[in-house]
């Protein structure tokens, strides 16, 4: 994904899977610790459902919207943290498994290294 993009500028914004299906809303971004660089963005997908995380990279923001490369269903079986809290290394490790991605995408992942910093929350 573009990484110049304020992550505040994806909050609300509509989601879709691969096929162009939507899937949700925008509820939160999640920055890695050590870059700063947005990371994660949870989906809000339905009014009475949990958000699902999904993974900034190898998303793409065209057109106001986020297009995720991924099914619809794999984007809902997404392990479940909640939201609104620091993701720990495990719970993005269990992320980067699901999604079938590289978890050292940012060069490395070290046993002091901390994940998922919520955008717009200062620590």
């Amino acid at each position: 994904m573009q990484t110049d993009i304020d992550p505040r500028s994806l909050i609300g914004r509509k989601a879709f899977d691969r096929k162009g299906t939507k899937i949700g809303t925008v509820d939160e971004v999640y920055l890695d610790d050590a870059t700063g660089v947005p990371e994660w963005a949870a989906v809000r997908t339905g009014l009475f459902t949990r958000d699902a995380f999904v993974p900034l990279e190898p998303s793409e923001f065209v057109d106001g919207s986020l297009h995720i490369p991924f099914d619809r269903a794999l984007i809902k079986d997404a392990p479940d943290f909640g939201v609104g809290r620091h993701l720990s290394p495990e719970q993005e490790l269990q992320l980067y498994r699901h999604y079938g991605l590289d978890a050292a995408p940012s060069g490395g992942v070290g046993p002091d290294r901390d994940f998922g910093r919520l955008a717009g929350h200062e620590e």
